[in-house]
């Protein structure tokens, strides 16, 4: 649309005012367009990303035994994302695929 602005300019004459007007909306729609799509596509790369996370985490999860039998460092790594100390008697687990227990 603003190619068409541009070339309608260069071959007719137009009162530029007006077309100044018409270009420099164009333009801001433009923009705000442009900004949507880069915001879209930094939001896709975030899902992406989480996505591989919640893969990997389901791949180590589904190698693990049933039970587990002793305590593995590994496995403690692969699984909980972190642990939250609110007090003695609350301990909460937060596991790589964003579930939460109270231990």
């Amino acid at each position: 649309m603003v190619q068409t602005a541009i070339r309608e300019n260069s071959t007719v004459a137009l009162d530029q005012t007006e077309y100044q007007k018409r270009y420099d909306s164009l333009s801001a729609k433009f923009d705000k367009s442009k900004a949507r799509l880069e915001q879209l596509m930094a939001d896709l790369q975030q899902m992406q990303l989480q996505r591989a996370e919640y893969e990997s985490f389901l791949k180590t999860f589904k190698q693990l035994q049933d039970s587990l039998e002793e305590f593995s460092i590994d496995s403690w790594n692969s699984l909980v994302e972190y642990a939250t100390i609110y007090s003695a008697d609350d301990i909460r687990f937060t596991f790589k695929n964003g579930q939460e227990i109270k231990a």
